[in-house]
C-alpha cells in the first residue's frame, strides 16, 4: 500500500489545534490543489471564503451550534457552491441563460465537495488536521448574510484547518462488502449488524468521549425528525429553484 492510500485511510477529524499559524503560501497551494479536483464540464462552480475576522468566526461558531474550534483553528474556510460565476460568464457570451435548474444545484454542490476533499487531503499530507463543519447549514441565511454571498451562491460547509493538538483514533468505517456491490444492489443487513458491534466497541474504548452506542443508534437523531427543513426554502430564495 503506497503513502497516498495510507494517508487517505488514516483520516481523523481534528478539533483541537495548536497556536501555530499556517503559512499563507501553503494555504494558497492547498487551494490550488483543491482546484485540481475533477469538475463537471470544467464549470468550477465553487468559491472559498477564508474567514479571518475574529468576530465573524465567533459568530459562525455560534451559528454552527457552538463549535468552538471554528474560532480556535488556525484557518477557517467556508466552501460555497457558486453558480453565479459560470452562469454570468455564459450570459456574457450572449447565451439565454436558464437559472435555477436542479442539475445546476447538483453540479455546484458536487464540484464544491470534490474541491474541498482535495484541500483536505493536501492539508493532511502537510501534517495539518481538518474538520468539516456542516453545522453552518443550521443557519445558512445568517451565514450567507455575514459573508455577503450573492444570489446563486450558498454555503455548503466550513472547514477548520490547523496543526493538531490531539491524536484521536481513526473511526471505523462500514465493511467494504456493505458499500461495494457487484452488478445489483444486494442486501447488506448482516454487515450493518456486524458494524454496529464494531462501533459499540469503538465508542466504549476510544480515548475521549466514551459512550454506549453503535452506528445505527447514532443515526437516530438524523432521521427520526425533519433535519434542517429550512434548507429547501433557503435554496429557492438563493436562486436554486430546483426546476
Amino acid at each position: 500500500m503506497n503513502d497516498v492510500i495510507k494517508l487517505l485511510q488514516s483520516h481523523r477529524s481534528i478539533r483541537k489545534f495548536t497556536e501555530q499559524e499556517i503559512p499563507h503560501g501553503l494555504l494558497i497551494e492547498l487551494i490550488k490543489a483543491g482546484q485540481a479536483a475533477a469538475t463537471s464540464s470544467h464549470v468550477q462552480a465553487y468559491t472559498v471564503i477564508h474567514v479571518k475576522d475574529v468576530a465573524k468566526r465567533e459568530k459562525i461558531a455560534e451559528l454552527a451550534g457552538g463549535q468552538g474550534y471554528v474560532a480556535s483553528s488556525a484557518v477557517f474556510l467556508v466552501f460555497c457552491a457558486d453558480m453565479k460565476r459560470p452562469t454570468g460568464a455564459s450570459e456574457r457570451t450572449g447565451a439565454n441563460v436558464e437559472r435555477g435548474m436542479t442539475e445546476q444545484l447538483l453540479v455546484a454542490t458536487v464540484d464544491t465537495a470534490l474541491m474541498a476533499q482535495n484541500v483536505a487531503v493536501a492539508a493532511e499530507s502537510e501534517g495539518l488536521g481538518i474538520c468539516y463543519i456542516g453545522g453552518i447549514r443550521n443557519n445558512p441565511e445568517a451565514v450567507s448574510d455575514l459573508l455577503r454571498l450573492p444570489e446563486h451562491v450558498y454555503p455548503v460547509f466550513g472547514m477548520c484547518l490547523g496543526y493538531p493538538a490531539h491524536d484521536p483514533e481513526v473511526k471505523p468505517r462500514l465493511p467494504v462488502e456493505a458499500i461495494f456491490k457487484q452488478d445489483i444492489y444486494s442486501d447488506d443487513s448482516q454487515y450493518v449488524e456486524a458494524f454496529d458491534s464494531t462501533m459499540q466497541a469503538y465508542y466504549q474504548t476510544r480515548s475521549t468521549s466514551n459512550k454506549n452506542s453503535d452506528w445505527s443508534h447514532n443515526l437516530t437523531p438524523l432521521f427520526d425528525s425533519k433535519l434542517r427543513p429550512h434548507m429547501r426554502d433557503f435554496l429557492v430564495k438563493r436562486g436554486f429553484e430546483m426546476k
